[in-house]
């Protein structure tokens, strides 16, 4: 099975090789017909500790790393 890809903005770095990343994600209501936003944050693994606050990234699914954190960056940190 492929592993997701997701794309967010980093709203944390403050833990040791973790960021928090909150992904967004748009779709109608079923019922209002109304474009609906929810966001939702993802505990990402940073093994170098260079991404920031506010920067864009690209994080995807990986074996669990610890107890929250099942996600690793893959782009945004050279960029």
């Amino acid at each position: 099975m492929p592993k997701r890809i997701l794309q967010g903005t980093v709203v944390s770095d403050k833990g040791d090789k973790t960021v928090i990343v909150s992904v967004e994600r748009r779709f109608t209501d079923p019922v209002m017909r109304k474009t609906v936003r929810k966001s939702k944050r993802y505990h990402a693994h940073d093994a170098n500790n260079v991404v920031k606050v506010g920067d864009t990234v690209s994080i995807r699914e990986c074996r669990p790393i610890s107890k929250l954190k099942s996600w690793e960056v893959i782009s945004g940190a050279t960029e």
